[in-house]
Order: C-alpha cells, then structure tokens, then sequence
C-alpha cells in the first residue's frame, strides 16, 4: 500500500508539471524541448553543476552534454560562470528566464507543502522530513549528488 500511496503522489507531481509545461506550449511560450527540458531538471537537481559532472550523472558522454548545454546557452536558459578558485572550471547555472519557467513546477510543490502543515499536526510534519532525508541521504545511494558549487 505504501507503494502505491509514494506512486500516486509522484505522479500526480510529474502530470501537474506536463500540464503546466503542455499549456505553454498551447501558448507558444514554451522554446526548450523535451529533452532540454529534462537537462534543466538535472542541472537544477545537481545545483551548480560543471559540464563534465552533470555528464556524469545522467550518464552520457561529456562531448554530448556539451552540444545540449549550449544549445541551453543560445536559447537563454543556462549560463557558465568561471569558477573564483579554477578560472579553467565553469558551472552551469539557470538563468532567469529559465527560473520564471520553473516556477510552474515549484509553486505547485509549495502549494502541497503548505497544505500538508495546514492539515497534519506538527510532530506529523517533523516525522515526515525526518524520513524524506533519510530516504534521500541513505535509501538512494545509486545517485549520487556532487556537492554544491559556487
């Protein structure tokens, strides 16, 4: 049952974002393909990634998250900024532009969080962080997070 409870609710997370997404397609607003759009979802996961680590965690060649990382450059949503401590070292880092289109999928989850803290009594609340870091810092070690740039 547990299984199917964490199922629904990551679902309807991703279909609420595809709707947002889709609707500004609609609207012809939308300019990052689906594949692109996945590269910022990894690229915002990952914080301030380089090149070579965000290659490595979605497991492709570093020549080829090269092209879609400047495919991201021209169309304005990601931007390299040099490294203060290895001027030879740049990390990815959304733009505005990009960060006004994720707001689509990051509102709806502050929307959720507050109704949880409205509807479950405090220690609830506290029990549930509790275990979302767990399950984030112990029970998925197959990904690995690179600590945060900048």
């Amino acid at each position: 049952m547990l299984d199917q409870a964490f199922y629904q609710v990551y679902t309807k997370f991703k279909l609420h974002f595809y709707q947002k997404v889709f609707s500004r397609f609609e609207n012809r607003e939308a300019t990052l393909t689906t594949v692109e759009s996945f590269c910022m979802e990894g690229i915002m996961a990952l914080g301030s990634p380089t090149i070579a680590q965000f290659a490595q965690v979605m497991h492709i060649s570093t020549p080829n998250a090269s092209y879609k990382i400047n495919s991201l450059i021209k169309k304005g949503y990601v931007e390299k900024v040099r490294s203060e401590t290895d001027r030879r070292e740049y990390y990815l880092r959304p733009t505005k532009k990009y960060m006004d289109y994720y707001s689509i999928s990051y509102a709806y989850l502050q929307t959720v969080m507050d109704r949880i803290k409205v509807r479950f009594p405090a220690e609830d609340v506290a029990k549930l962080d509790e275990m979302l870091t767990v399950i984030g810092t112990e029970l998925m070690p197959e990904i690995q997070m690179p600590e945060q740039n900048l």
